[in-house]
């Protein structure tokens, strides 16, 4: 499923993306909060399949974030569950390339991507982690509508939890001027 902002195409992860995420996630600038340390092509690659098959296993996953104007990839974002299993709630994650930092992608990818997680997946919570001193990350988990959970592991390391509920979104998100 593609959606579109109107500056970005959230185009689902293909193996004709590999160049532009590899560059993305070689960056150690865009991984120090992600992983601690750059991802190598091949990394990426095996990544790019993971997605793939969350996508035919769940119909929804991580997007490759397409800059309209230019047709780069500038970033990836997607909603998956949190820790990989269905039996929790969904997480929504982003990543930029370092060029476009502060520029309001991530804000502009995470609003369509929470928009599609609680309308069309009527997903009930939608959680986001991040490292706990990522704070460009926190507050636009804030900005979101999320509040803080408090610091949980995920992924091997220690995260700060956010999360919003599906009611809560559509309250401050319904009515005029939406």
């Amino acid at each position: 499923m593609i959606l579109e902002t109107a500056r970005l195409r959230l185009v689902p992860m293909a193996d004709e993306h590999l160049d532009g995420l590899s560059a993305m996630n070689s960056d150690p600038a865009v991984m120090r909060f992600i992983t601690g340390e750059p991802e190598s092509r091949e990394a990426t690659l095996a990544m790019i399949g993971r997605v793939k098959q969350r996508w035919a296993d769940w119909g929804f996953s991580w997007w490759s974030l397409l800059e309209k104007d230019s047709g780069q990839i500038i970033g990836a974002g997607g909603v998956q569950y949190l820790g990989f299993n269905p039996a929790n709630p969904h997480e929504i994650g982003w990543r930029l390339r370092a060029d476009k930092w502060g520029q309001g992608y991530a804000s502009e990818a995470a609003r369509c991507m929470t928009r599609f997680a609680f309308e069309q997946l009527q997903a009930p919570l939608l959680c986001a982690i991040c490292h706990p001193d990522n704070r460009n990350s926190s507050r636009l988990m804030e900005r979101l509508g999320m509040r803080y959970r408090g610091q949980q592991e995920w992924h091997g390391m220690p995260t700060s939890v956010y999360d919003i509920a599906r009611e809560a979104w559509l309250r401050a998100n319904s009515g005029p001027g939406r």
